[in-house]
């Protein structure tokens, strides 16, 4: 059981909140409650490594254009009048558990979140807001699917982040997104990816009053409902009903 960062409903102090917690607490209010103020974590899946490693690539890359302040191939295909944005805290920004931060009084949050790009258009030298995806599909890549909302409320959270720290955001941030090639003959240790640009127009109009509703949450003294779906929940339940939760 965690001891560390648990909330304090007594603490003066502002409590640390990542961008994921606050999409775990959309996901299940139950499970976000037990993990931030009772100290059980949920489960962990295995790292995405090769995730990581396209992510790492492509900071590399761009990084690359970032320094000669060009435009990067993709942005010039893509008719994005724009340049790879550099900021002497970008690193920061990017790094877990720093990342770019602001403390919301009103919730008494100190939220966080690491961004993986930022590029500045050269017309309204607004920031655009951009994370990269990899994943390997048949078919074109998109945002389509139900469970990728997460993605859509991690765009949205990077860009109210930014505008509270004073930098004017564009609404529209773009998803590099690499789909890997399971079509060829062999793999010979190369794995070949098509790259699209999918440009999202975000809205952060829901933030402020989910960070309240969180902070209710974890003021109570009383266990929240779960999510109806919420696949932990109905894990434990099922636990339950079979009477193979642990004794007290």
């Amino acid at each position: 059981m965690r001891k560390r960062n648990l909330y304090q409903p007594d603490s003066k102090k502002p409590y640390a909140l990542s961008r994921s917690k606050v999409h775990a607490f959309l996901e299940c209010p139950r499970c976000f409650y037990v993990d931030r103020r009772l100290g059980v974590q949920p489960p962990s899946g295995p790292p995405f490594n090769i995730n990581s490693a396209v992510d790492h690539l492509l900071k590399k890359e761009f990084d690359s254009y970032r320094v000669k302040g060009k435009p990067h191939p993709l942005m010039k295909k893509a008719g994005i009048n724009a340049v790879p944005f550099a900021h002497e805290q970008l690193n920061d920004w990017r790094e877990n558990f720093k990342g770019v931060r602001f403390h919301h009084k009103a919730s008494g949050f100190e939220l966080t979140g690491a961004i993986d790009d930022l590029w500045q258009d050269c017309d309204s030298g607004e920031l655009i807001v951009v994370d990269y995806k990899a994943t390997s599909k048949d078919g074109e890549v998109s945002l389509d699917a139900e469970w990728q909302i997460s993605y859509k409320r991690q765009m949205e959270f990077y860009q109210w982040l930014l505008r509270q720290n004073n930098f004017e955001v564009s609404d529209t941030g773009y998803f590099v997104y690499c789909n890997g090639d399971r079509s060829q003959d062999r793999f010979d240790g190369v794995m070949q990816f098509s790259i699209n640009l999918i440009a999202y127009t975000g809205c952060a109009d829901w933030i402020e009053d989910v960070l309240l509703d969180a902070r209710e949450c974890l003021e109570s003294d009383e266990l929240p409902p779960s999510n109806k779906g919420c696949k932990q929940c109905d894990y434990v339940q099922d636990l339950a009903g079979l009477n193979l939760l642990m004794p007290d």
